[in-house]
């Protein structure tokens, strides 16, 4: 290569997750915990959304014209972003992808963050961080084709102002790092350059939508993904068995196995435990599996570093010193919402920089002091979950050796309490409390950790590091007794969730036992379930993969409570069946934030046979307005009482942003002729993306076969298949849609007419727009009409037209002389 290759370390990867294309700009802040984003995702069944490979990301998509300039790739922490980048890069540099490109920059927003208060132009930062170009003389990078690379956009503390930042387009004019970054992402600074962001969800929107080309998100690890990770890190078939069978046992484990950093720490603990344990049980719940990582990293640290053997007791005096000081460091940066942190951080909780080096498994140094370029050095912990394992470990160490309680600002201790009050209930209690007041859900996967570590199970597996272990069942019954009191009560379904986690921490299955086998026994009677019980219920539908495809609520009762109940589990389903379900405006709200919902999963919804009327419709329509909806189908037949009305709130909704509806069933409804124009209008919007319209029995009239016939032959419609049957179109109406099936611009491959009264006349009219030009239809029911013996007689020669492509073609005579017919 007569060009500059970037120097990074090499690193080796046996597989990737799937970047997904997904629709629009940046994003709403989502400020939920990032486990219970994962834990969300997991319920998904497979998105239909595109998948694109890592070297293709600057690729131009089908259907685009604009070439990609600018990606934003989104995911959680660990998801792997970082790697894919690297991987990029590595291919490019080694000539496997990407060869069009001259230059590939990286740099993250860590190193940036360090330079915040000096100035450069573009030319001396690239110079600055890459001196090979500085000293083969390039400043003209407008010449070549530039990949600049930003990675961690999440951990940027620059100011980006896109509003009020003044404009530069030198590359060569000096300026400050975030003035120089804001002009370059909205293109007035190098326009040619490509540019690549990386960031986690909750910090997307620091960019506005229309500086982003194409938002993409990394999703992590899918099922068989995780077990092929697996396979290829334990060769022995029998020991790779035992080891995904036993992770697919625990739902917290199985979710958590979709950060491939996650899998990387089951595998270290697991290949260890193996080891040593030959034929023993295998940690099964996160507190567990977090113990065992962190006396691994213990155990290595004093064979590679302190030149012991693996036999040697590995909670030395200075082992325990830095584990405590690391967990001190962990919660109160936990408290103050930092994810990363500097040398004066560390200093604070009495850390020796150069010790904690050597628990690279746990704690690393993001980034080394190279010849003076960087200010200072930045820290953070292997995972946010690692994190917040130390730092509740840091509260149960504080509480059980000096009985404070670090999560409480302020605490009495009087003699009474002493003696009268159970300590260590209330602390666990005010733990759960404390973690139920969090808006955003923030110390969720803390809480869980925090009540694992009361057991003494896992108290004995950290004896050495805990110098008080002991017996605490009445504590542990005390606080299951308080989690499904909070169960029980006014509680959100995430937040209900995450309490069975931690009953699960706590080996507690007492309430979802109790479901599980009222489930078996058919005992189970929907109209007595408790308040915990429903939640026990939703706990149960979202841990079973079998039942999220398909959700069908006469299946549990055909009640609204039923529906308000397991709403959590319609936003976890592909598809949702509510036919016949007596459903009211309540109903219909509700649906509405689930289609709204940028966690929901919900491709396919049938509303039928519920008088719903037009204000019903007008509530699901604001759910479908939301950009986040991804619905596809939509199903409101029979009984729905849908008028004018509700199609001008349906219209409305599928025009106020790029639509992902693809079917429509309005069937049995009465649009009338004005709401059929008004749908006829949509179909012409280019934001429409509608592929499939059922009008059966709506009692249209000729006016409204005028308005589908401009349909037919409009250039932008995407409509590819209309079912008009049993309405009275006769021939005259017969004529009209002929008339845009002959045009040029139509592509409509099914046509359904059964029961249109349609004669000789109208099969004529029809012939003719089939002849003229290569019609795309595909599929033609003429059922229960009167085409008479010369109608059959046009359509069977017709069907000798090389212009006719028709496959299928129905069609019975009302005194049924001529029988189906599939040609």
């Amino acid at each position: 290569m007569d060009f500059i290759v970037l120097c990074f370390q090499k690193f080796l990867i046996h597989m990737f997750t799937e970047i997904y294309i997904t629709d629009g700009g940046t994003e709403e802040v989502n400020d939920e915990h990032e486990v219970r984003q994962i834990e969300t995702s997991s319920w998904k069944p497979d998105r239909p959304e595109t998948i694109i490979r890592y070297e293709d990301i600057f690729k131009t998509p089908p259907g685009r014209d604009e070439p990609i300039r600018t990606v934003m790739t989104k995911g959680v922490a660990g998801i792997g972003k970082t790697v894919l980048t690297q991987k990029f890069t590595l291919d490019w540099a080694e000539d496997k992808a990407n060869q069009d490109i001259q230059f590939t920059f990286t740099f993250t927003f860590r190193e940036l963050n360090v330079l915040k208060e000096k100035k450069f132009s573009l030319v001396e930062l690239v110079h600055r961080f890459f001196s090979e170009t500085k000293e083969a003389g390039i400043c003209r990078f407008e010449e070549f084709q530039v990949v600049f690379i930003f990675d961690g956009l999440d951990e940027c503390r620059l100011p980006l102002d896109f509003l009020s930042t003044e404009i530069l387009t030198d590359v060569t004019e000096s300026t400050t790092l975030d003035v120089l970054l804001t002009n370059l992402i909205r293109g007035n600074l190098l326009p040619s350059a490509r540019l690549w962001i990386t960031t986690r969800p909750a910090a997307a929107n620091q960019i506005p939508y229309e500086c982003v080309d194409m938002v993409t998100e990394v999703r992590g690890f899918t099922d068989p993904q995780k077990e092929k990770y697996f396979r290829k890190r334990f060769r022995d078939e029998e020991q790779a068995n035992r080891i995904i069978s036993h992770i697919k046992t625990s739902r917290s484990l199985h979710i958590m196995c979709h950060i491939p950093i996650f899998c990387w720490i089951t595998a270290t603990v697991l290949e260890k435990v193996l080891k040593t344990r030959e034929g023993g049980e295998l940690p099964k719940t996160l507190t567990e599996m977090y113990i065992h990582f962190l006396v691994v990293q213990s155990k290595r640290k004093n064979v590679k570093y302190d030149g012991k053997s693996e036999r040697d007791a590995h909670w030395s005096e200075e082992n325990r010193k830095m584990i405590k000081s690391l967990g001190k460091l962990a919660f109160e940066q936990l408290q103050k919402g930092n994810l990363i942190f500097y040398e004066s951080d560390l200093t604070e909780c009495g850390i020796d920089i150069t010790a904690a080096s050597v628990y690279s498994g746990v704690f690393k140094q993001m980034f080394k002091e190279e010849s003076g370029l960087y200010q200072d050095k930045v820290f953070c912990f292997v995972h946010l979950s690692v994190h917040e394992f130390l730092a509740a470990l840091h509260v149960h160490l504080t509480f059980t050796n000096s009985g404070v309680n670090p999560l409480l600002e302020k605490q009495k201790t009087t003699w009474l309490s002493k003696v009268f009050i159970d300590k260590s209930a209330q602390f666990y209690q005010s733990a759960v409390d404390k973690a139920l007041q969090s808006p955003n859900g923030h110390l969720d996967l803390f809480l869980r950790f925090l009540l694992g570590l009361s057991l003494e199970t896992n108290q004995n597996l950290l004896r050495g590091l805990l110098t008080q272990t002991g017996s605490m069942s009445e504590t542990k019954q005390e606080t299951v007794k308080h989690i499904k009191k909070k169960i029980n009560g006014n509680l959100s379904a995430e937040r209900s969730i995450n309490l069975f986690h931690c009953l699960n921490e706590l080996n507690d299955r007492s309430l979802v036992e109790e479901i599980q086998q009222s489930l078996r026994s058919g005992r189970l009677s929907i109209d007595k379930l408790s308040p915990a019980q429903w939640s026990a219920l939703v706990f149960i539908l979202l841990s079973s993969e079998k039942d999220l495809d398909v959700f069908d609520l006469k299946k549990y009762s055909a009640s609204e409570e039923a529906l308000l109940r397991l709403l959590p589990v319609v936003k976890a389903s592909n598809k949702a069946l509510y036919v016949g379900c007596n459903l009211s405006e309540r109903s219909c709200e509700a649906l509405s934030s689930v289609l709204s919902s940028q966690s929901s999963s919900l491709r396919e919804l049938d509303l039928s046979n519920n008088e719903l009327k037009d204000s019903g419709v007008e509530l699901v329509s604001a759910g479908l307005k939301s950009s986040h909806c991804r619905l596809e189908t939509l199903r409101l037949v029979y009984s729905c009482l849908i008028t004018e009305k509700g199609c001008i709130s349906l219209v409305s909704a599928l025009s106020s942003n790029p639509s992902h509806l693809r079917e429509l069933d309005l069937s049995y409804n009465h649009p009338g002729d004005s709401g059929v124009k008004l749908l006829s209008a949509g179909l012409k919007d280019t934001n429409w993306r509608l592929e499939t319209l059922r009008l059966s029995g709506c009692n249209l009239s000729v006016r409204s076969c005028e308005a589908l016939s401009s349909v037919l032959s409009s250039q932008s419609s995407s409509l590819r298949e209309l079912d008009l049957s049993n309405n009275d179109l006769q021939d005259s109406g017969m004529e009209l849609v002929s008339a845009g099936l002959k045009s040029p611009d139509c592509r409509l491959q099914t046509l359904s007419l059964s029961g249109c009264m349609i004669s000789e006349k109208g099969c004529i009219s029809l012939a003719s727009a089939l002849s003229a030009n290569p019609s795309h239809l595909r599929e033609l029911d003429l059922s229960y009409n009167h085409p008479g013996d010369s109608g059959v007689k046009l359509l069977s020669t017709g069907l000798k037209d090389p212009n006719w492509r028709l496959e299928t073609l129905r069609y019975v005579q009302i005194d049924n002389t001529v029988p189906l017919v599939h040609v």
